[in-house]
């Protein structure tokens, strides 16, 4: 299967925060032959591909399943919905947005109602989240029959090829990442190794980060590589905060993240003639690596980041290339580091 195909599935799969299942699902059938999988008791996918011997080192590699979206909060008796966000939803991409609410016996197609720009009178104020309803096309007897509070809501995407090696669709925050992951996976699969490597695809990165954590619990790494999505620069972006499409991984910088892995991570891209860029961070990281970095006590932990524009949008956009060059760091950064001989 080729790069932009196992994106469209991962993408079309659903997993918004918490009900992360249809999406574990088509990765753990991507991930077949790379090692046994588990699913964790918060919903995160591990899968072992090299067990670690006693004394050795043990490397994660981690990127997050779920997607933002939206949760039912209340059914009127028109049978509209109201909503609040899981995760972090930009409201300014929610009026007349096509949504799935994902009920107990299968999805719903439905809209998010808007205002008619003849009926307007004051269109300078973005309305809030609770301001806002969903039409599912029920009355309100019939929607409280088939929906409930707590249901959660997608976003509908049409993933898209642009010119060039561009790729668009929703979710690809962070299932481009989970797809450099897999792609990683597979390359070191079956080779000698002087480590343990494990591959953690995260549950509930946009609710908090606590699948990454407690996967990073139960797997106990000394070392972890956390693949997420990072700014790219588009018009209305600050350069200084942005990397650029199309020029490669963003090696992580950062307080809480192993100096000693970025610098190394730096080096096995120039040994291997990948494309980098870096991305400092003064703080949090924003990602998993937060988390898992702290967990036990303590994992040198590191970033790789993959450029995207129109984060949490219906139509993110990555460069293919940026994504199959994440792959060849992480792999190449294990066999650098913790050897490779094929098996």
């Amino acid at each position: 299967m080729d790069l932009e195909q196992m994106l469209r599935d991962l993408c079309g799969a659903t997993g918004v925060s918490g009900r992360e299942d249809p999406v574990w699902e088509t990765a753990r059938a991507l991930l077949e032959g790379c090692g046994p999988c588990e699913q964790t008791p918060l919903g995160s996918l591990v899968c072992r591909v090299c067990p670690a011997e006693p004394g050795q080192p043990h490397v994660m590699l981690n990127a997050h399943m779920d997607s933002i979206g939206l949760v039912v909060s209340y059914i009127d008796e028109n049978g509209f919905l109201r909503m609040g966000n899981c995760g972090g939803v930009d409201r300014s991409t929610l009026l007349a947005a096509q949504v799935r609410v994902h009920t107990r016996t299968g999805a719903l197609p439905g809209v998010v109602c808007t205002l008619p720009p003849h009926l307007e009178t004051d269109d300078s104020q973005l309305p809030k989240l609770d301001q806002l309803a969903i039409d599912v096309g029920l009355d309100g007897e019939q929607a409280k029959a088939r929906i409930q509070p707590g249901d959660r809501i997608s976003f509908c995407s049409f993933p898209n090829r642009m010119a060039g090696d561009g790729f668009s669709a929703g979710s690809l925050d962070d299932r481009a990442g989970c797809a450099a992951v897999i792609l990683a996976a597979r390359q070191l699969a079956g080779r000698r190794l002087r480590c343990g490597l494990s591959v953690a695809l995260s549950s509930l990165e946009e609710t908090g980060g606590q699948g990454a954590a407690t996967a990073a619990n139960l797997l106990a790494p000394t070392h972890a590589l956390v693949v997420d999505v990072s700014f790219a620069q588009t018009p209305d972006t600050p350069r200084p905060k942005c990397g650029l499409l199309g020029k490669g991984p963003m090696i992580g910088i950062a307080p809480i993240l192993d100096e000693g892995i970025s610098a190394q991570l730096e080096q096995s891209a120039k040994s291997h003639d990948i494309p980098y860029q870096i991305e400092v961070m003064n703080g949090d990281t924003g990602t998993d690596a937060d988390g898992i970095a702290i967990s036990g006590a303590g994992v040198r932990c590191c970033t790789v980041s993959i450029p995207l524009r129109y984060m949490h949008s219906p139509v993110e956009l990555v460069r293919l290339s940026d994504v199959e060059q994440t792959a060849q760091l992480v792999a190449a950064w294990v066999t650098d580091q913790f050897g490779g001989e094929q098996a």
